[in-house]
């Protein structure tokens, strides 16, 4: 009998031992399924948001993307010449609270920064592009650093539209639109 009761207390004290671990590894098991399940989603729903469309010809893209990253590096270098050089001969920039500047002099005189003053960072990533022919159109957002002349620094970024148009074989911004974010 005491052989018997001792079985049955055995069993029982399996019994209770599996379950308990049971339910505390499914309930880990959910809790690890759960964490899978909203991280694939969010890195889904982030590639999503944040991806890029290029509609076109390749070769034509890559140049546009070639382009806006000279681009930076020129604003980064202060190479004015360079900067109006990235536009067509009756390119136009539209700056916030300015009106709309037309031709590569202009567009020069625009981006030539004050004595002392430097763009330590500029970049631009674009959304989309779509060309269109001889056109293409993109638009994304920007970011960047100024240096001032007494050694401070401010960090900004917007958003911006650009028209691009293929002059003999290259790809020149045409209209320059842009303006801050908070």
């Amino acid at each position: 009998m005491e052989r018997a009761i001792r079985r049955v207390a055995d069993s029982l004290f399996h019994f209770i031992k599996f379950s308990y671990f049971g339910l505390y590894f499914t309930h880990l098991y959910i809790i690890a399924m759960k964490t899978f399940i909203t991280f694939t989603f969010t890195i889904i729903i982030s590639f999503i948001s944040n991806a890029q469309n290029y509609i076109g010809d390749k070769a034509d893209i890559q140049q546009i993307l070639k382009n806006s990253e000279q681009f930076s590096k020129y604003v980064m270098d202060s190479n004015y010449d360079k900067i109006a050089e990235a536009y067509t001969a009756d390119g136009k920039i539209f700056p916030n609270n300015l009106e709309i500047l037309e031709g590569r002099e202009a567009i020069r005189k625009y981006w030539v920064l004050p004595e002392g003053v430097s763009t330590t960072y500029h970049k631009s990533t674009s959304h989309e592009i779509r060309v269109l022919g001889e056109f293409a159109h993109d638009h994304g957002v920007y970011e960047g650093k100024t240096k001032r002349a007494d050694g401070t620094e401010s960090s900004w970024r917007g958003k911006y539209v650009i028209v691009w148009q293929k002059v003999n074989g290259d790809w020149k911004m045409y209209l320059d639109i842009w303006n801050r974010m908070p």
